[in-house]
């Protein structure tokens, strides 16, 4: 039909050619602006959710074992005064991120501390630093089993893939230069065969300094363990240098 409700309905062609509703420039314009700005709405989600994690792995701190005898326990000091402690302020002194967990158990020998080993990786860290091996001098214990023990132990610690500082003591010489020699010298051949970094002596610049020793001529006193923890920390800091970033942002 030609009639005026026929156009109505229809439109003639000149209506045709113009824009109807909703397709004009504006509602094209309308359009793309709700287009960019979801796109930046999701670019900005990603950037936070990217930001977020990032952050927690990088907040997240390294986690040290120290697992050693009474020398890491802190026999005979406050808890803030004993070893691990003194060395986990030092490292957040010096901008580091760190725990340090004290696996250390008073009287323990090597074999001790192979025995619960498992127990101490089951806190699963990010390195270890192994300070064993004193009491078994102060026994008189065979060098030949300590270094066994000690073997087992820096195997166990490579399979987990763990960074490790090994730190070596020396026999007391009244036991001999022999048991001295054989003792003393198994830490190098450890390290050189495991292919980890050896501290070569715990008490380096405290044994047989009365001023730096509790009563028992033993154990360090305070400002002993600010001493030990002044000379390992250069050690201590490059094993922590190569913890992987990956490793502790996996970890859950």
């Amino acid at each position: 039909m030609n009639g005026p409700g026929a156009v109505g309905g229809r439109g003639s062609r000149r209506d045709r050619g113009r824009p109807g509703p909703g397709r004009g420039p504006s509602a094209r314009y309308g359009l793309l602006r709700r287009i960019v700005n979801a796109a930046a709405i999701t670019v900005s989600l990603a950037v936070a959710t990217v930001g977020t994690v990032t952050g927690g792995a990088a907040a997240e701190p390294v986690k040290l074992l120290a697992l050693g005898d009474s020398l890491t326990a802190g026999y005979g000091l406050p808890s803030e005064e004993g070893f691990t402690a003194r060395l986990e302020a030092a490292l957040r002194a010096a901008g580091r991120e760190v725990r340090v967990v004290n696996g250390g158990v008073s009287g323990d020998t090597t074999a001790g501390g192979l025995a619960r080993l498992d127990w101490a990786l089951a806190d699963r860290p990010d390195a270890a630093m192994v300070a064993l091996g004193a009491n078994d001098a102060l026994r008189g214990l065979p060098p030949a089993e300590a270094e066994r023990n000690l073997d087992a132990i820096l195997t166990r610690l490579a399979a987990a893939k763990l960074p490790v500082l090994l730190v070596g003591m020396r026999a007391p010489p009244n036991l001999g230069r022999e048991y001295g020699t054989a003792f003393d010298g198994m830490y190098a051949r450890l390290a050189a065969k495991h292919g980890v970094t050896l501290y070569p002596f715990f008490l380096d610049g405290v044994a047989a300094q009365r001023e730096l020793n509790q009563q028992d001529g033993i154990h360090p006193n305070a400002q002993g363990v600010a001493v030990m923890v002044e000379r390992i920390l250069p050690a201590v800091a490059a094993l922590l240098d190569r913890v992987s970033l990956d490793r502790v942002g996996q970890r859950g």
